[in-house]
């Protein structure tokens, strides 16, 4: 019996769910009910966002004035429309099938994650203190919630993407170092920065070890999973994950 390859134009949902025709326009229905929640919200929570999204748009804002948002908005749709054309013209369509398998991973992964997370935190320092968002409760469970939607976008978008990638490129391309070197430093730097980002502000959480560990823990298995499987679903796995910390007490 002859045995013949598959073609190589073959597609597997492992390669498709990270490609940009499936895993931005994945994103987009949690970029939509954020930016909605944020606005219902707007009043009783006095204007809160996610701390990562108020970063992202603070230069926007000092260039462009009260236009600022909706120019960043308008630069990261058009971004985001030539990656998803580009691969629409070279690999073809979606399916729906696809999706919700993607959104079926991201929550099996969040609720892993949350398992995961906080046995490694107990390995390395003792059990995990109680993440205390008192601050951020106040303004009700709407609020941390929609705020924990925009943590999985945004906080994915600054610092996995923007963060984790300007630390590949600066490391291999200024400082010569490899890839596993460069991957390394990039992931350990990125998930520091990550866990000292919760605690700034007014809204910021307590600083204890523990806690910080916590967040480092949890920043490395987002930028791992972020390396594996692409934006998409790191971000819903990501909002996934911070909405039951919230809904069960432990954020």
């Amino acid at each position: 019996m002859r045995l013949t390859p598959l073609p190589s134009t073959r597609r597997t949902y492992w390669h498709d769910s990270r490609a940009p025709r499936y895993s931005l326009t994945f994103a987009l229905p949690l970029f939509v009910l954020y930016e909605l929640l944020a606005a219902a919200l707007s009043g009783a929570s006095g204007g809160v966002r996610n701390g990562a999204d108020v970063i992202l748009k603070a230069p926007f804002i000092t260039a462009f004035g009260p236009a600022g948002p909706l120019v960043f908005v308008g630069l990261l749709a058009v971004v985001c429309a030539v990656l998803v054309v580009r691969d629409v013209r070279k690999q073809g369509g979606v399916h729906s099938g696809t999706y919700a398998a993607m959104f079926a991973e991201s929550l099996v992964l969040a609720m892993l994650f949350g398992i995961v997370v906080g046995a490694v935190t107990t390995q390395l320092v003792g059990p995990a203190s109680r993440l205390s968002l008192a601050p951020l409760r106040a303004l009700g469970i709407p609020a941390t919630v929609m705020v924990s939607l925009g943590a999985g976008l945004y906080e994915e978008l600054l610092f996995r993407v923007v963060l984790v990638g300007a630390l590949l490129w600066g490391s291999r391309k200024l400082l010569g170092w490899g890839p596993v070197a460069s991957g390394l430093m990039a992931t350990v730097a990125g998930a520091l920065i990550f866990s000292a980002f919760h605690y700034v502000g007014a809204y910021g959480d307590q600083l204890t070890v523990s806690s910080f560990t916590f967040r480092a823990v949890a920043g490395l298995a987002f930028s791992a999973l972020y390396v594996v499987r692409g934006f998409g679903i790191t971000a819903w796995t990501h909002a996934m994950y911070d909405v039951m910390l919230v809904l069960i007490g432990a954020g």
